[in-house]
């Protein structure tokens, strides 16, 4: 079999393309720039071009009769690839019907929401391994234990991210469904926030005859899938069905805590990573792997301990006395006030400087007041120009626009002179937001503030 894939350097992508990688497909495929996940795929055999050129993908992927084509929903529909492929009858699906595919049959549990569900995928992955003793998964992020966004273990457990952008969720038929929230995004695909939610009610209808769903303490879903059971999860109230106590600071931006389960309290459970949101994250895969069924509390707690986290998800490059720098995916305005509030419980009484890069020009004009509102809980903000991803520029829809708004120190620069920006402030506790490519610059930021604070 032979698997081209239009966007193979995509995080879901690229965890297929592994995926048909172990299988022994032949896998190739195109992306617009290169990236570590490319180079990656590229050792482990696929092979990757960077133009859009139908004249550079090779003889293999170009036999209608054993070819199947995978895109991803941000390819635009201009592109002359994508247009070949379809022109010439082959066989061409989305992502998420390829994910739909893979996943049926299996035990899958499918964790949803437009924020946290990466950590909660990646460490309900995580705790099934450790407590169980198998399962595999299709992870949105890299998981730092594994160093993979793909996880192949045994038995039939199977835990996935369910993506609501293009609907790509309502592909999965789940066993268990976790829901994290459903604040408005992606506003570009649904209109409007109600939209949206339907959307989410709909995933739950999926759920299979029977399954469970596991959503946060106070979200409204409406659904109509009357056999499912239904549990709630909240960082520690006591109406949750599952919920923490004792919660406990150990000084380096980890907590100790009992989790209360609807039959029994777990105790002394400690999570590797830093920030009560994902305590709270914690509670939710917990939720799932008790939803599960039979499961050692000793590898669960094991599990929580050694848990690495996922790049880019609160991920630490830097904790000492002098100065800490911590980089996070967030780019939607809830997830910047969930992460900012978490790290000024870690580093209380410190002083918080923020760099951010817009993610998409719809989403920046949509939520501009809520940007500008999270950002000036810091003590001062530097800003990057909008990341377009897929979109092209909306006319008067710029980063000056959430300047204006933070009531904080602020200032726009260059993504290529972050780090010196960063390098030159009087800083203390550092975080680069955003989902676009400020990544790119953290070896540089890292680099920076070592060489600054002699460490």
């Amino acid at each position: 079999m032979n698997v081209y894939f239009i966007g193979i350097g995509g995080i879901g992508m690229s965890a297929i393309a592994r995926y048909f990688i172990h299988e022994g497909a032949a896998v190739g495929g195109y992306d617009r720039t290169p990236s570590p996940l490319t180079a990656e795929l590229e050792k482990e055999g696929a092979a990757i071009h960077y133009t859009d050129d139908v004249a550079l993908i090779g003889p293999e992927w170009l036999d209608r009769e054993h070819t199947l084509v995978v895109y991803t929903p941000a390819i635009p529909a201009d592109h002359s690839e994508l247009g070949y492929f379809k022109q010439n009858g082959f066989e061409v699906v989305k992502r998420s019907e390829i994910l739909g595919h893979l996943t049926r049959g299996k035990f899958t549990t499918a964790i949803a929401g437009t924020h946290g569900k990466t950590t909660t995928t990646t460490l309900t992955a995580w705790l099934t391994h450790k407590a169980t003793g198998g399962g595999s998964a299709f992870l949105g992020g890299i998981s730092r234990n594994i160093a993979s966004n793909l996880l192949l273990g045994s038995g039939e457990r199977m835990a996935v991210e369910a993506d609501e952008f293009d609907r790509s969720f309502l592909r999965l038929t789940p066993s268990i469904a976790v829901v994290t929230s459903t604040d408005a995004d992606h506003l570009d695909i649904y209109g409007t926030h109600e939209e949206m939610k339907q959307a989410f009610g709909q995933f739950v209808d999926r759920i299979v005859e029977g399954g469970t769903l596991i959503k946060h303490l106070g979200l409204e879903i409406a659904h109509t899938n009357a056999s499912i059971k239904e549990y709630t999860y909240d960082l520690d109230n006591p109406k949750a069905d599952f919920h923490t106590t004792g919660r406990t600071p150990m000084g380096d931006g980890t907590f100790r805590f009992d989790v209360v389960c609807p039959d029994r309290r777990i105790e002394g459970c400690r999570l590797g990573i830093g920030g009560q949101i994902n305590v709270e994250n914690a509670v939710a895969a917990i939720a799932a792997i008790w939803a599960a069924g039979e499961f050692s509390e000793e590898g669960l707690k094991e599990g929580l301990e050694s848990f690495s986290g996922v790049k880019r998800r609160f991920e630490c490059y830097i904790n000492t006395p002098k100065c800490v720098y911590i980089d996070d995916y967030a780019h939607h305005p809830r997830e910047l006030g969930a992460a900012i509030s978490s790290i000024r419980e870690m580093f209380p009484q410190r002083k918080l400087t923020v760099a951010f890069q817009p993610h998409l020009y719809t989403r920046t004009r949509d939520f501009a007041d809520e940007f500008s509102k999270a950002l000036s809980m810091a003590d001062e903000v530097v800003l990057l120009a909008i990341y377009p991803a897929r979109e092209l520029p909306i006319e008067g829809v710029t980063s000056q626009m959430l300047a204006e708004g933070i009531t904080v120190p602020c200032t726009i620069v260059e993504k290529s002179l972050l780090a010196q920006t960063i390098g030159a402030m009087e800083t203390d506790v550092v975080v680069s937001f955003g989902a676009g490519d400020i990544d790119r610059e953290c070896g540089a930021i890292d680099a920076v503030l070592r060489a600054k604070y002699q460490l």
